[in-house]
């Protein structure tokens, strides 16, 4: 069965999901947004059908409805689909990463028409915009469902089939549960990031050599502090009582560490530092739930043209599924730590005996 998909917001993730149930074929994916070059783009280059630049047109002709806008101007397109005369019964879902203040809003919902089911593809990246989409930017990645109403369980499937185009890992979580995971590993680290950033830059007057050190790992953990700050202070305001509890718990835990650091407390501290380090290694470790399993290798690369080529080729050739690389470090003359994650325990040990076969120095890390 065809149906219409409506792509409300053609951003990096609006348009992503476009281009994904475009490409699939299934579906007529028409699409809206307020920016004429934006919907310009996302015609010529196949992400939708159809562009719409009037919202209560397009979702009138829609089946299903996917909100890709921030969260705040979800809210309100919720409340003009809420005072909508439909036909026929319309499947409204969300991309928002703070599920409560849409969960509340849902149901407020009166329209029988409308049946909504929140949803959260946990994937992004740093670019943003129409010009940024890709059909598989959510391979693999963990995709929140939160349906609230019996009538919107029964509907779930539906969805479902419209979004497996994503190759996503699909999961039912309640509302507060998943704004409460969130808000540990995706939202509070935002602000720490942020606050990272903040404490070199007020340092740099002091060393102005400073930025110029920032590398590497300050680097890595900062990362996300480069993302949108209008999009990051609206899901801080509507995340803002996880968010203050999530502060009051750090500024004790960061207590509790200068005492330690402070008193010198050789072996806590010892033991603070292997306790993270153990938990780190083990994440996405397992084979249950739908978090899949990542194997790490690490290798030491010159920095020349070619070389993470030559890295790829060779496991290449040995039909080695590369999951995720990642350069932790390239400067100018030294070697470059390259990271690269493979799906299975087989996969990480043959790569390994490859890469030290062929003369790359490679290490893997085991907690």
């Amino acid at each position: 069965m065809t149906r219409t998909v409506l792509i409300a917001g053609l951003g990096l993730i609006g348009g992503s999901l476009a281009k994904g149930i475009a490409l699939a074929g299934q579906d007529r994916v028409i699409g809206y947004d307020v920016n004429a070059e934006t919907l310009e783009y996302a015609c010529k280059n196949d992400l939708i059908h159809k562009s719409f630049s009037n919202f209560k047109q397009a979702a009138r002709q829609s089946d299903i409805i996917i909100l890709a806008t921030p969260i705040s101007k979800t809210i309100k397109l919720m409340q003009e689909l809420n005072s909508m005369v439909f036909k026929h019964d319309v499947i409204v879902s969300d991309v928002a990463s703070v599920k409560s203040s849409i969960i509340k809003e849902a149901n407020l919902l009166s329209n029988d028409r409308i049946i909504f089911i929140g949803g959260h593809p946990m994937a992004g990246s740093h670019k943003k915009g129409v010009t940024a989409a890709k059909e598989h930017l959510f391979e693999n990645a963990i995709y929140v469902l939160t349906p609230t109403t019996y009538k919107s369980k029964t509907k779930v499937d539906i969805l479902k089939e419209t979004l497996k185009q994503t190759k996503s890992h699909f999961v039912i979580l309640d509302p507060t549960e998943h704004d409460e995971m969130t808000g540990v590993i995706s939202h509070f680290p935002h602000l720490i990031a942020s606050a990272l950033v903040h404490q070199a830059k007020s340092w740099e007057s002091a060393h102005p050599y400073l930025p110029h050190l920032a590398a590497g790992g300050f680097r890595d953990i900062t990362r996300i502090a480069s993302s949108n700050p209008e999009m990051w202070q609206d899901i801080f305001y509507h995340n803002r009582a996880k968010m203050v509890h999530l502060l009051d718990e750090w500024i004790a835990e960061m207590t509790s560490l200068k005492e330690l650091v402070e008193r010198n407390k050789k072996q806590h501290m010892i033991a603070y530092l292997q306790q993270a380090k153990d938990y780190r290694d083990g994440l996405g470790q397992t084979k249950k739930g739908a978090i899949p399993s990542f194997y790490d290798l690490y290798i030491d690369i010159r920095d020349k043209p070619g070389a993470i080529a030559s890295v790829v080729q060779l496991l290449a050739n040995e039909q080695i599924s590369i999951k995720n690389l990642q350069i932790l470090e390239i400067r100018d003359g030294i070697n470059g730590a390259l990271r690269l994650s493979v799906s299975t325990l087989e996969d990480q040990k043959q790569s390994y005996h490859l890469l030290q076969k062929d003369g790359f120095e490679t290490m893997i890390e085991t907690s």
